[in-house]
């Protein structure tokens, strides 16, 4: 009778760390999450925009405001009007199994990482509005010194991904063999 001897790796007490990263989300906030935001600087440009015709209106004796003011009230309106669009667009998230990394910047970029390890506490909220347009926020408190406070707005269908992290938050402290202590 012939016995079976197991396998040396089989006896191991640990598998190796599986270090694949997998990444949960990827991309700037929602535009319309920020709806609110968004329809203040749009009536705001289209207001600036209207100003030469309401002084063609008011002067009554057909000499209103020069070619170059309604060059001027048009152009400036359309930045108003596309200005938080832009600004919205040069946020990045990268949330994954291990770290996030928050991006930003148009012409120059910074980006800060706020490795899972590091986080202490993490909150969720969306707003009714948030709701319907499927929208919201979460907040990340950390240990981090560049990140120890880092809100990510807009983000998209958020409740499964707020869920998510809060379990890898866990496995990668308990992976890395983070104790918390309070010290009392």
């Amino acid at each position: 009778m012939s016995q079976e001897i197991p396998n040396a790796e089989d006896n191991k007490p640990h598998r190796p760390a599986d270090d694949t990263e997998l990444v949960y989300y990827s991309g700037s906030p929602m535009l319309r999450a920020e709806i609110g935001t968004l329809t203040m600087w749009w009536i705001a440009g289209l207001v600036i925009i209207a100003v030469p015709i309401v002084w063609q209106v008011m002067a009554n004796t057909g000499s209103g405001p020069s070619a170059i003011a309604w060059l001027i009230c048009i152009l400036l309106g359309l930045i108003v009007i596309a200005l938080p669009v832009l600004l919205q667009r040069t946020v990045r998230y990268r949330i994954s199994n291990y770290r996030i990394d928050y991006e930003r910047g148009l012409l120059s970029k910074n980006i800060d990482t706020l490795e899972l390890w590091h986080v202490e506490d993490i909150s969720f909220h969306q707003s009714l509005l948030d709701r319907i347009l499927g929208a919201g926020t979460i907040t990340i408190l950390s240990h981090d010194d560049t990140s120890p406070k880092l809100v990510l707005r807009g983000v998209p269908n958020p409740r499964p991904l707020f869920e998510t992290l809060k379990q890898r938050v866990i496995a990668v402290k308990r992976q890395r063999g983070v104790i918390k202590m309070d010290v009392g």
